[in-house]
């Protein structure tokens, strides 16, 4: 007996600072994926599985971004519950959630990284003591916060000593400023896709760079020549694979004015609107939106109807 085609639970929406922009990446990939699967779209509004989620009928596709959507929580609840869902497992989500953690990983498999320095709030260090270790051009930002949130670029002690100051709660990431082309590639099952080149007008891909039409030129393409492009593909496939990605991912660099690659960060559930990276990315493979989502969630179809074979084989 063939196992019927899932329904495509989209979970939108969260707890976290980035609620408006899943709501948009949600929205988004449900309307895409209704062209493919029946689909069904959840807006979360508390840190736990909503209510008519059934893991005999649903595969998850989630957008959740920031805390407890991509952070590990919610595929915990997930894998107790037994929902099939696409994207990173609870394990590699917390990973890369931390972007320490994300690049010590990375680091193990010979990536570069960016001279940096971790604390929690009630630790925080001397601005000296900092200007020291990275110099006074540095960059600030939580630890464990995705689109931007509290990014802040720092020019000199003084501004150090105040940024620091207004630091109240949370884990923070000091790093030393790169001058460089700051890149996006999507990565699906082990495969890198294309690589953009992100230039903000205002020099910096803060949140209002991020999400405020006409302030960010995209390169999709980026403009590189074959062996770099493919360079930093080989870099992007290397960092999903250090910290066990699974399904997809986008993976974030700088390119330094010496031509070093430095891993920013790993994005397991990245902006999903038609205009978003990953898809950005995936259009340099030749896949539209509908092609792309559909490709996303296969895994965890596959991983569903498996599932089901087991039980009712």
């Amino acid at each position: 007996m063939s196992t019927p085609l899932p329904i495509i639970a989209v979970f939108a929406g969260g707890t976290s600072a980035e609620r408006e922009v899943s709501l948009g990446s949600g929205a988004g990939s449900a309307q895409a994926l209704a062209r493919s699967f029946p689909t069904q779209l959840f807006e979360i509004n508390a840190d736990a599985l909503p209510a008519g989620l059934d893991p005999a009928q649903h595969v998850v596709f989630s957008t959740l971004h920031g805390t407890f959507g991509e952070d590990g929580g919610m595929q915990r609840l997930l894998d107790a519950a037994g929902v099939a869902y696409a994207g990173c497992d609870a394990a590699s989500s917390a990973l890369t959630m931390d972007k320490t953690a994300t690049k010590q990983a990375a680091a193990g498999r010979g990536l570069e990284i960016i001279p940096g320095v971790i604390f929690p709030a009630n630790r925080k260090p001397a601005a000296d003591e900092i200007v020291m270790k990275l110099g006074e051009q540095v960059v600030l930002k939580p630890n464990d916060q995705g689109s931007s949130v509290g990014l802040r670029i720092v020019g000199s002690r003084a501004e150090l000593a105040e940024a620091l100051a207004a630091i109240t709660s949370g884990n923070w990431l000091v790093e030393q400023r790169i001058f460089g082309r700051e890149l996006a590639v999507g990565v699906m099952g082990s495969q890198a896709m294309g690589v953009v080149e992100i230039r903000p007008k205002s020099g910096v891909y803060d949140y209002e760079s991020k999400y405020t039409k006409g302030r960010t030129d995209y390169l999709a393409p980026a403009p590189f020549d074959d062996a770099t492009t493919r360079r930093i593909q080989r870099a992007a496939e290397t960092a999903f694979a250090a910290c066990n990605c699974r399904d997809y991912a986008r993976v974030d660099f700088i390119v330094g004015e010496g031509g070093q690659l430095y891993l920013l960060e790993i994005n397991t559930l990245p902006g999903m609107k038609e205009t978003s990276l990953l898809p950005m990315s995936a259009r340099c493979a030749g896949l539209d939106f509908t092609a792309l989502v559909r490709e996303l969630v296969t895994p965890a179809v596959q991983r569903f109807r498996a599932a089901a074979s087991a039980v009712h084989p």
